[in-house]
């Protein structure tokens, strides 16, 4: 067979039988890097010994940094962790030519329970925080669903959890950021130090420094989540709901809702608890147990209202199992009875692994008949954008998530001007419309978005010119900050980093 007739081959099997490599391969692979890297997290901890090695991986960042200043600073920086390596589905055309500087930060610096705060590196990942966190107590106000989401990548791009109608998104919780700059030093910035930088690098897609650490607040945990379904039969009962369970001044620590069709869903709120009522207490993260969202469709079907208590970290993780649900399009059967006891101690396979095994034949197929989105909008047009989504897409489940967006400084700027509610509208997999076309598709979801004041999540394809990018997001305090810190050589504007053709 010649080697075109090979590849031909390899495309074919990715396309139509991705599973097999999937369940032989790539969850294997998966599984003893889990234990590989949280066996060295925990002894690295356990130890103490991060804290030493940081200041030497500072200093080794700064010498990559100075090394590029004297080179003649031909081509601008950036990380040299692969793109395949990342969560997000693309990866940056940029990583080919631009000049790599390596940062391997992945430890826990600090947990301060007096001060109430946590240091760590930005590659440090949501999985081994809630490890470390919860075990001593304590947990950070917003922690995103997915394990592997690293706290560089949430900080510099955005993060959010069903507890941000309380807290806000996850920049909102961090104390401080260190960063290496474009000269090579060393920075520290805070809301009370050099609080303009502080704000934006929320966004800003390491286009102003290269991220060292972050410190972030802390607050105890309890062991379990009280989770109530409240299943709904029209849009107007689910966007009635769904407010009102977001609103409520006291409890509801955690709202969450989920949509199975236009006009039914669950409104899923949440409160810690020390105890578990007997014969209620539900272990989702087993590997026996059914994918989280086809368990919260039961309550849908039978058309009846529950309470289960989740413990605490599977609560947190609950959509990690399922890549909330785009892994039935990788696995089919995933969700079978008897693949669950027998393979699903493995599941999920690692996003980047998926990646790296996707071939072009694949990432075209997923470029034409695949919508991954996070569309971030006042809660109050939530009727209006879920009826977008059913004229344009048509994709169920759809993810629902409140969280308020404070007045500050920085990209984000609230309708109106002053703290607003906002709900994240998560659309991911196949459209069931006729005739889907992803430019135009995102185009008009895009146009949307801006006209009702909100925000699109920059980790998905955008089609926004650089003039719409900018309507979009406020660059003014971000502008001067690349201006004082002398970004232009060193680091591409973040438009240059998202939109659709930097990445492949």
């Amino acid at each position: 067979m010649t080697s075109g007739g090979n590849q031909g081959w390899l495309e074919y099997m990715l396309i139509h039988y991705r599973w097999v490599i999937v369940i032989f391969f790539l969850l294997p692979a998966s599984f003893f890097y889990d234990i590989y890297y949280y066996t060295r997290s925990w002894i690295i901890f356990k130890l103490n010994s991060a804290p030493l090695h940081h200041g030497k991986r500072v200093k080794e960042v700064q010498r990559q940094v100075r090394e590029w200043n004297e080179s003649g600073k031909e081509v601008p920086m950036c990380t040299a962790r692969p793109g395949w390596q990342t969560i997000s589905f693309r990866e940056g055309a940029y990583k080919r030519t631009f000049h790599k500087v390596a940062i391997n930060m992945v430890d826990i610096l600090e947990i301060n329970t007096d001060k109430g705060t946590v240091r760590c590196e930005p590659l440090v990942t949501m999985g081994q925080l809630t490890h470390a966190l919860i075990d001593l107590g304590w947990t950070i106000p917003v922690l995103p669903e997915m394990d592997d989401l690293t706290v560089g990548g949430l900080v510099m791009g955005t993060g959010i959890e069903t507890s941000s109608h309380k807290f806000g998104l996850f920049q909102h919780m961090c104390v401080s950021f260190e960063l290496v700059v474009a000269d090579g030093s060393v920075i520290t910035c805070s809301e009370t130090s050099n609080e303009d930088l502080f704000y934006s690098v929320p966004w800003s897609y390491g286009s102003l420094g290269f991220l060292t650490a972050v410190e972030m607040k802390i607050v105890p945990a309890e062991r379990f989540v009280k989770v109530e379904y409240k299943p709904c039969h029209s849009l107007e009962n689910l966007v009635k709901t769904f407010e009102e369970e977001t609103s409520k001044a006291e409890g509801n620590q955690f709202v969450e809702g989920l949509m199975y069709s236009l006009n039914s869903g669950v409104v899923m709120t949440g409160n810690m608890s020390t105890t578990a009522e007997p014969g209620k207490l539900n272990a989702i993260g087993r590997w026996f147990k059914p994918w989280f969202f086809k368990h919260v469709e039961t309550y849908l079907k039978n058309d009846k209202r529950g309470t289960e208590y989740i413990p605490i970290r599977d609560y947190y993780h609950r959509h990690t199992r399922a890549i909330f649900w785009e892994i039935q399009d990788i696995i089919p059967f995933g969700n079978n009875v008897v693949f669950r006891y027998l393979l699903g101690w493995m599941v999920p396979p690692k996003v980047s692994l998926l990646k790296l095994t996707q071939g072009k034949a694949v990432k075209e197929l997923y470029e034409k008949n695949h919508f991954i989105q996070d569309m971030l909008l006042p809660v109050a047009d939530l009727k209006d954008a879920l009826l977008l989504f059913e004229k344009e897409v048509k994709i169920y489940p759809i993810w629902l998530c409140p969280f308020k967006l404070p007045q500050n400084p920085g990209m984000l700027q609230p309708v109106h001007g002053k703290e607003t509610m906002y709900v994240d509208v998560g659309t991911y997999g196949v459209p069931k419309v006729e005739n889907f076309e992803p430019v135009e598709t995102t185009r008009r979801v895009e146009e949307f978005v801006r006209e009702k004041k909100g925000f699109q999540m920059m980790y998905a394809d955008s089609y926004m010119t650089r003039e719409e990018y900018r309507q979009m997001f406020d660059h003014s305090l971000y502008d001067k900050m690349r201006l004082k810190y002398c970004c232009e050589k060193a680091f591409p504007e973040v438009y240059d980093k998202v939109n659709r053709q930097a990445r492949i």
